[in-house]
């Protein structure tokens, strides 16, 4: 199947070649910092952890959110995910390249990622999130790919490959439930110390994650014509809109815990991110702006007869991972640094290189999942005899 990534349309060439140059303009600005060091972002004493730790824990919510479509298809025999469950996988096996790539970067020389293998520590919960995260890739790699070479080959699977799913559904709960005791296991910052933070981070997860692959599944459909299914699309956008009603439950109760008992610890961190402290207002604007965004787009998700027009559905996708991306890939972070423990505020703000090296690793997750997907769909069309030039189908 290999072949099919080598022979394209001038438009898959094209994007290939546009991501490839985006790529290379971020690798330029990491070496930089390969030469300069971490004193080209915005980190410091106060904010050791920055955008791209932020991004690692965004991503990994990506990836875990193949598990709303392997669940249902393999635990309750839902065939309508049939055409996206191994768009799904191959989704995840490119958000984890992109986390571990994150994590590269972040440590600023890249053979100090050798110490986690060379001398692993099991109390740390960085050698444990390397783990499920390397574990997470090989399974979504074995069992989409072999899902799909049998599908090829008109056979069905081997039994053994639904043993993995079923494992594939666990290690997706624990890849993001690891990366929240990241967090949470840092008593000194009050922001993250909270028992629902593995929650709250599957909750995001699975609507920020799914909607990310509902909205890259509608762009195909429209370039190409390839159709996973009405049902299909409406069925993941219900999942997604209950997901999102979930997980801004869960950040009320945050608020509700920490304004409700009065815990300076605790309130601080959510003044600075919606109201400022002591004159540092940066990140109000952009948190007022998830806060809108995420409620305004449970209007275009949860009524049916609204979710169910495509333009609505793509509004109230886009403006969810907007929204989610803030929230968690933005303003968790910063606002868990701050305030110091010195009970000052360091502002912090990805600069230039930071956004550029970011930029790098998101093509390289953007090629990954070019190539993935353009097999799988070639796949299915050509078992199918379908063809890819076909007119998208109409509301």
């Amino acid at each position: 199947m290999l072949e099919k990534a080598l022979k394209g349309s001038p438009r898959y060439w094209g994007t290939l070649a546009g991501l490839f140059l985006v790529m290379c303009l971020g690798a330029g600005f990491w070496l930089y910092q390969l030469s300069n060091g971490l004193v080209i972002t915005g980190m410091g004493r106060d904010v050791s952890w920055g955008f791209y730790i932020a991004q690692f824990t965004y991503l990994v919510g990506v990836a875990a959110s193949a598990v709303m479509l392997v669940l249902p298809y393999y635990f309750h025999h839902y065939k309508e995910f049939a055409k996206m469950i191994v768009l799904g996988e191959f989704l995840a096996i490119a958000a984890v390249i992109m986390c571990m790539t994150f994590i590269v970067v972040d440590l600023g020389q890249p053979q100090r990622m050798l110490n986690v293998m060379l001398d692993p520590t099991p109390h740390s919960m960085m050698f444990w999130d390397m783990a499920v995260l390397f574990g997470y890739l090989v399974l979504n790699v074995v069992v989409g790919w072999t899902s799909l070479q049998a599908f090829k080959n008109d056979m069905v699977p081997p039994a053994w490959v639904k043993f993995l799913a079923y494992v594939s559904v666990i290690w997706a709960f624990s890849i993001h439930t690891v990366t929240a005791f990241l967090y949470a296991g840092l008593p000194g910052r009050h922001y993250f110390l909270t028992a629902i933070m593995a929650a709250r981070f599957l909750a995001s997860a699975f609507c920020s994650g799914p909607a990310i692959l509902l909205l890259l599944v509608l762009l195909v459909r429209r370039l190409t014509g390839f159709d996973p299914g009405k049902k299909a699309i409406n069925r993941l956008a219900v999942i997604i809109a209950y997901a999102m009603c979930v997980n801004i439950f869960f950040f009320l109760l945050e608020l509700f815990t920490a304004f409700y008992s009065n815990m300076p610890g605790h309130i601080a961190p959510i003044s600075y991110l919606f109201t400022g402290l002591d004159g540092h207002t940066l990140m109000v604007p952009f948190m007022w702006t998830a806060a809108v965004l995420g409620l305004g787009c449970l209007i275009f998700l949860i009524p049916s007869s609204v979710r169910e027009r495509t333009p609505a559905l793509v509004l109230g996708l886009l403006m969810l991972v907007i929204a989610s991306w803030l929230d968690k890939g933005l303003g968790l972070l910063i606002g868990g640094f701050t305030p110091t423990p010195f009970e000052t505020v360091t502002t912090y703000f990805p600069t230039v290189p930071e956004f550029m090296v970011s930029l790098m690793v998101f093509a390289l997750g953007g090629m990954v999942l070019t190539v993935l997907w353009k097999i799988a769909i070639e796949v299915r069309v050509e078992v199918e005899g379908s063809n890819l030039s076909m007119v998208p189908p109409t509301e």
